[in-house]
């Protein structure tokens, strides 16, 4: 059987997921794989901080985070887009929230060779400074990139 998807050098950033063949519109890629950490191990164990820019955590729900620096698999590779070809799809496990996954899924068909990309969906609890944004910068080269893989906080009504 021939792969769906290579790891190799991106021009987005660091290492990157490709297509090593045509795929189409809604195909489960890969299951995001890593350590299942409480949200508070995962405080303690990377400090609490956004200042790296860089983060293999996927919050899986309220209870707990997928942490794949440890057990990790391909998956973690995938960049961010501001013009996505795929989605992070969270599936509950009926009655154990710690088993809940992530799976990639297409959301258009995709050409051998173009990189594989999702939209993170970063939203951080602290004001969004230059300084903030300049460390989480996108670097997916959209026509319409926003220049950062931060999401725009909701704002509260009155």
């Amino acid at each position: 059987m021939v792969r769906r998807i290579v790891t190799r050098r991106s021009p987005i950033h660091g290492n990157g997921v490709f297509a090593a063949r045509d795929i189409a519109a809604g195909v489960r890629l890969i299951q995001y794989r890593g350590k299942v950490i409480t949200q508070a191990q995962a405080d303690r164990r990377y400090d609490g901080s956004s200042d790296s820019g860089h983060t293999f955590l996927f919050i899986l729900n309220d209870d707990y985070v997928i942490d794949a620096n440890f057990e990790g698999n391909a998956a973690r590779w995938i960049n961010h887009s501001c013009a996505p070809n795929c989605e992070a799809v969270i599936h509950e496990h009926a009655s154990n929230r710690r088993r809940d996954k992530v799976v990639i899924e297409t959301i258009r068909p995709i050409e051998a060779g173009e990189e594989i990309c999702y939209d993170y969906g970063i939203v951080l609890d602290e004001p969004y400074t230059p300084r903030l944004k300049k460390i989480w910068a996108c670097r997916c080269g959209a026509r319409r990139c926003t220049g950062t893989i931060l999401k725009p906080k909701r704002k509260r009504r009155a």
